[in-house]
């Protein structure tokens, strides 16, 4: 019986919010309070979702600490949207229909950001996605009621690609999850080194599903085209036996990997110092950014969670940031009076200053390229750069020739 109890209040524990939302118990706290409802993948991916919660935790007490938004305490009620789209619009409809949030944030999945962008359309509520990647969010499928913070799959893709075409290499390889995020990444590789070299070809493609990879076969399959070099898609669980069983059967001796957010410390922690060295990476090396905004941030996250700070937590800090900044700007949380609050919005960041454009609701938030390399028996970055969003986007006149008619 009490492995059963213990059971049952294991899985409450799984299923209940994951809020940070002074006061939501007393309906007349919550009443004069401005509500944001955040949703992201805390059970299926909480490598990058965990920390994403630390940064918007701490840019709320740094938010309410100075005053709140509207005059009033800004809450953030949390879901955990389990990775799936159908769960994602359950809860964003839990969100909105019983907390009282007016506006939603976050995601991490490509196709469960597209799914709640679709919703906030529906239901004619602002949605800022934090994380996913798509870059069918801000163009093909762009909404009005959507924005975005990240650098998306095609501008990642373009930093990575200069660096590609300065290789010898000819022949190219690519492994990306088949779905949304890898599709769109190996789309815009190709599309840009191809443009920057006409000379290469690209030989083989493997498009193992999301969390199922079969890595023996993957890699074996990889090893057989015999390319020159290897564009990678995978993280999470993905690349870690990818570059298990890659290592293991020298799939990566003299030949350069290009890698999608490998440089990320929420995807190259789990491998420590099996990380191989020398992948051309995009990412962030937390403890080697050394600027006033960036130490700043640094500082106050340690002595809040005693920890290094991670991409998602840059992430989930800004995010709120960037909605509390748009909110008392806009002296409302009327949809409309929001949105046009965030187009032009400009804000000071961990990684210095950004802005959201008007013509597709991109932020101009940058990322780090450089190395991959171990110190200290943890995977870490080398000879990087911060590569600023601004300057890997198309111009805001082709950008409003990509989107959806609003």
């Amino acid at each position: 019986m009490n492995k059963i109890k213990g059971l049952l209040a294991a899985l409450s524990l799984l299923t209940a919010p994951l809020a940070v939302a002074p006061g939501l118990t007393d309906p007349a706290r919550a009443a004069e309070s401005v509500i944001i409802g955040d949703l992201n993948s805390y059970t299926k991916l909480p490598a990058f979702s965990v920390p994403y919660k630390q940064g918007w935790e701490l840019a709320l007490d740094e938010i309410n600490a100075d005053g709140g938004v509207l005059g009033a305490p800004l809450v953030v009620v949390s879901r955990d949207d389990g990775g799936a789209p159908g769960e994602a619009v359950t809860a964003a409809s839990e969100l909105t229909a019983r907390e009282g949030a007016t506006v939603l944030m976050g995601t991490l999945l490509s196709n469960v950001g597209l799914a709640v962008s679709d919703f906030a359309q529906q239901r004619n509520v602002l949605f800022m996605a934090a994380e996913p990647l798509t870059d069918a969010l801000v163009w093909e499928k762009g909404a009005p009621n959507t924005f975005r913070l990240r650098p998306g799959t095609y501008s990642q893709s373009l930093m990575l690609a200069r660096e590609a075409a300065k290789l010898p290499a000819k022949r190219w390889a690519t492994i990306a999850p088949n779905y949304e995020y890898g599709q769109s990444a190996v789309a815009a590789f190709k599309e840009n080194l191809l443009k920057l070299r006409p000379d290469v070809e690209f030989v083989a493609e493997q498009w193992p599903a999301l969390f199922k990879i079969d890595a023996g076969a993957t890699t074996q399959a990889l090893a057989l085209a015999e390319p020159d070099a290897i564009f990678n898609v995978t993280f999470g669980g993905d690349l870690v036996k990818f570059v298990r069983e890659g290592s293991l059967r020298g799939l990566f001796e003299n030949r350069t990997v290009v890698s999608l957010l490998t440089g990320e410390p929420e995807w190259n922690a789990p491998l420590k110092d099996e990380l191989p060295t020398g992948w051309i990476v995009t990412g962030y090396p937390p403890n080697k950014v050394d600027s006033p905004e960036h130490n700043t941030f640094r500082e106050a996250y340690i002595d809040k969670f005693a920890e290094e700070p991670r991409m998602g937590s840059v992430v989930g800090y800004v995010t709120l940031k960037a909605l509390a900044k748009a909110i008392n700007q806009a002296q409302t949380t009327d949809v409309e009076a929001l949105a046009e609050s965030l187009r032009g919005l400009a804000l000071d960041t961990p990684f210095g200053p950004i802005h959201f454009r008007a013509a597709d609701h991109q932020s101009t938030l940058g990322t780090f390229v450089g190395l991959t390399a171990v110190e200290n028996g943890a995977g870490t970055m080398t000879d990087w750069y911060y590569a600023n969003g601004n300057d890997f986007l198309p111009s805001e006149e082709e950008a409003a020739k990509l989107r959806a008619a609003e």
